[in-house]
């Protein structure tokens, strides 16, 4: 039995992690230095059963089909902050849940003794982007309405399907600005 689907996504243990692990592998053949992107996740059974014209343009009538459908939406607006953006979001009932991938740059954890005192948050961006151990990440971030959470994690230095880390506590911050997408 082979680890990896018929599309070519590694085989996961939820329809949330492998909902997520097909945003990134999606993402990943985009390439890099790019903008933050979103999407919806729908229950890919009722979009088949209440849409079935969408479905089979999305190549959804499988009996294969993920558990859940990601809809990516349109481009997030330039030169607004993302959790201003996010503040702005509101989903139609039809939507299970969604996800964001972004990419950022991040240091291991040894490098936080080391950051200056006073910086703003430009600052902290600059200091970060000359620092010798920065990584380069994409981050795909899903929550479900019901508050499952799955995130995956790609370093750019390490950019293969077969070292993607997958979890659902690693971007706990993006997770719950997802999740207030949904508060109403």
């Amino acid at each position: 039995m082979s680890n990896v689907s018929s599309s070519g996504t590694p085989m996961a243990a939820s329809p949330l992690t492998r909902a997520v692990l097909e945003i990134d592998e999606y993402a990943s053949g985009l390439g890099w230095d790019r903008p933050a992107r979103l999407f919806a996740l729908v229950d890919t059974a009722r979009l088949r059963a209440k849409e079935p014209g969408l479905a089979s343009q999305l190549g959804l009538e499988g009996a294969e089909a993920a558990a859940f459908t990601p809809i990516e939406q349109e481009e997030l607006p330039k030169g607004k902050a993302l959790d201003e953006f996010l503040g702005t979001i509101a989903w139609p009932d039809a939507v299970a849940g969604c996800a964001l991938t972004v990419e950022r740059l991040m240091l291991p954890p040894s490098a936080e003794a080391s950051v200056p005192d006073g910086l703003d948050e430009a600052g902290l961006a600059k200091w970060v982007a000359r620092h010798p151990d920065r990584q380069e990440v994409r981050m795909t971030v899903a929550v479900l309405r019901n508050g499952a959470r799955e995130a995956a994690i790609r370093l750019r230095e390490k950019d293969s399907p077969n070292e993607v880390l997958t979890g659902a506590d690693l971007v706990p911050g993006l997770a719950d600005a997802l999740a207030a997408t949904f508060e109403s």
